[in-house]
């Protein structure tokens, strides 16, 4: 599945999404950005531009799956936001790739401390 392609609304939706629309989707989890601020953060982890072309598309697939929401910020700023169903989406990722990783108290305690040096 290419990454402009939407997908239908199910509550696994996060299983079609891609590694990019997935990025886009924990940006926002911070908090409603518009397309520049995004992009600009999706570069630092990449370490390299991401094209216009490639973004904003994906943006307007999450609007259609209903994970984000678009809104103008003015005549040529949109800002987008995630919606309930993103922030489920986010968590379902997260829980998931838990489920895989955290096999013993070891593991445990390490994801622990990553959320300690968090707060």
């Amino acid at each position: 599945m290419s990454e402009a392609q939407a997908v239908s609304s199910s509550p696994g939706i996060v299983r079609d999404l891609t590694a990019f629309q997935h990025n886009i989707l924990v940006i926002l989890s911070e908090e409603p950005m518009y397309g520049l601020a995004i992009k600009r953060q999706l570069e630092e982890y990449y370490g390299t531009e991401v094209n216009h072309g490639r973004l904003y598309p994906n943006l307007d697939n999450l609007v259609e799956m209903d994970l984000v929401e678009k809104s103008e910020l003015d005549k040529r700023t949109n800002q987008y936001e995630l919606t309930e169903e993103g922030h489920e989406a986010v968590l379902n990722r997260l829980d998931w790739e838990l489920s895989k990783f955290v096999t013993d108290d070891d593991r445990a305690d390490s994801v622990r401390d990553l959320i300690d040096a968090q707060n």
